[in-house]
């Protein structure tokens, strides 16, 4: 009689259970690595605006100036890296003050960003998160 060779129906099983539980594990951790990289490009988005606001009171010594365009340029813009609107963010201004935040879209993976939420920038330097992490966000 020959010896049968392949793998068992058990065996099969033992493997895919094996795959499934290393996929449950890596999964999530995969998808926090992601959340945490598209949070750094919304806060690197929000430090160019904050600096190209800081030079336009330099120049016109207000914040909110007509002659600067930062506020303006913001509107259906993308974060700096992503080219995907993961993020939304929008500015406050004043003429010696503004305030910075960026949201993330509803419907895309960062709206399941519970840790951090939005985040915001004022022109002092402050910075702050509304998820349950808050400031260790940044």
């Amino acid at each position: 009689m020959k010896s049968q060779k392949g793998f068992t129906l058990i065996e099969l099983m033992i493997v895919v259970a094996i795959i499934g539980i290393i996929a449950g594990i890596a999964y999530p951790s995969y998808m926090e690595s992601v959340r945490k990289s598209n949070r750094a490009d919304a806060k690197a988005s929000l430090n160019d605006v904050a600096q190209r606001l800081q030079r336009c009171f330099t120049t016109y010594n207000a914040y909110n100036s007509a002659n600067c365009a930062v506020a303006e340029s913001l509107k259906n813009s993308a974060t700096l890296d992503s080219g995907e609107r993961l993020y939304t963010i929008s500015a406050t201004l004043a003429a010696t003050t503004f305030t910075l935040k960026a949201e993330p879209v509803t419907g895309k993976s960062q709206a399941a960003d519970t840790k951090c939420g939005s985040l915001t920038l004022t022109n002092t330097g402050v910075r702050n998160a509304s998820g349950a992490l808050g400031v260790e966000c940044w």
